[in-house]
């Protein structure tokens, strides 16, 4: 038994390992900033860093296999290796202290990048002067959301995952007296009126709202950090008695389409996946200042308003360029504008591990440091150590 674990600790100790997983780490950020052309920052992220293996299909196939590690199996080796090997290898004393600390925020800095690829989440707030809202939007994720308004004071909202759409998972939500079949699915599309006489261009028959006027474009997926992929949908809501109908639903229709089942009113909307937050963010005022006789932005900033259902926060904060708003786990940073100045983007960041890329560095510049001071020390008494035995 102990020549197997002997074998095992070895190879985690090992001083070849940790080059080979350099080598490896090198030539992986290689490929993915050669990559970053054409599938930009996030999807290189997702295919690269945050993966076990980097996979890609077989030609003419939608069957992936690894063709190398990812920055996980890469990543999780590395900080084991450094782990087993302080344990096993270093002594801490006060001349090692230096090695040790460096070592350490380089443990502390590869779990950081773990804990933000596993916690951090990303969304954005739209809010025009005088608008009060209470949730933000995700950029790249979408959802159906099939809502009942029957009562004026309430809605009840039920919201169905895209991952499911794009399956074509049949649904059968307790609160809905229907099943939600989606018929039909395309990750990125571009609506545009049909003329009167024009046929549809889709397979699936659309009977109901302006589903039956338009015609759908397939596009590419894209990945360019200035646009974002708007998907479309066939929902078929079909009841105990039969099919109520097929709607196209699509983030690009700004309106929910309303119709009525049962005696009760209900509306069904593809949108951006909703955050709600237990507050309310009011923009009073945006501000966009340029550099006098051109169009180039100076600063631009928002003044919000916070408000909570129970009155304990109601205060208004400033928003601009490194100037963020951090409220309940979130930072809002001014991101951008729009619709003549009249609307402000903010960017909502959820990341729990902010701060370890910080103490990361800190413990590695402590710690190099300190070697230096330890090993000029160890020099300056050997010199004169020298100059002594010599006089």
């Amino acid at each position: 038994m102990r020549e197997p674990w002997k074998s095992f600790h070895d190879f985690f100790v090992s001083l070849k390992l940790t080059v080979v997983l350099m080598a490896l780490s090198i030539v992986l950020v290689f490929w993915a900033t050669l990559a970053q052309v054409q599938l930009g920052i996030w999807a290189v992220q997702e295919k690269f860093f945050r993966t076990f293996f980097v996979l890609e299909h077989i030609p003419n196939t939608d069957i992936p296999v690894p063709v190398f590690p990812g920055g996980y199996f890469i990543g999780g080796l590395l900080l084991i290796n450094l782990v087993v090997a302080h344990i096993s290898r270093f002594k801490l004393t006060w001349r090692k202290s230096g090695i040790f600390l460096t070592h350490l925020g380089l443990i502390v800095l590869l779990l950081g990048e773990l804990f933000t690829g596993l916690w951090q989440e990303e969304y954005q707030m739209r809010l025009d002067e005088g608008e009060t809202k209470n949730y933000s939007e995700s950029y790249r994720f979408n959802e159906l959301a099939i809502i009942e308004t029957t009562d004026p004071e309430f809605d009840d909202v039920v919201v169905i995952p895209e991952k499911l759409l794009a399956r074509g998972a049949e649904v059968q939500h307790p609160r809905l007296p229907f099943r939600v079949v989606p018929r039909l699915y395309y990750p990125n599309a571009a609506l545009q009126l049909r003329e009167a006489g024009q046929p549809a261009n889709t397979p699936v028959p659309v009977n109901r709202d302006i589903g039956t006027r338009l015609q759908t474009i397939p596009l590419p997926l894209t990945y360019k950090l200035n646009e974002r992929n708007l998907p479309t949908a066939f929902i078929e809501l079909i009841g105990p008695d039969g099919s109520l109908g097929t709607w196209q639903v699509s983030p690009q229709l700004l309106q929910p389409q309303a119709f009525t089942y049962a005696g009760r009113q209900w509306r069904i909307a593809l949108r951006f996946e909703r955050h709600y937050k237990p507050y309310a963010l009011t923009l009073l005022k945006f501000s966009h200042d340029r550099y006098a006789g051109t169009d180039i932005p100076k600063n631009f900033s928002s003044r919000v308003r916070l408000t909570t259902p129970d009155g304990a926060d109601d205060r208004e904060i400033l928003i601009f360029m490194n100037n963020p708003l951090r409220y309940g786990g979130l930072t809002f940073y001014q991101a951008g504008f729009d619709n003549n100045d009249r609307t402000t983007i903010l960017q909502i960041v959820r990341n729990p591990s902010w701060t370890l890329p910080y103490i990361a560095c800190a413990l590695m510049s402590v710690g190099l440091l300190a070697q230096f001071c330890i090993s000029l020390a160890g020099f300056i008494d050997k010199r004169v150590i020298k100059t002594a035995a010599k006089s």
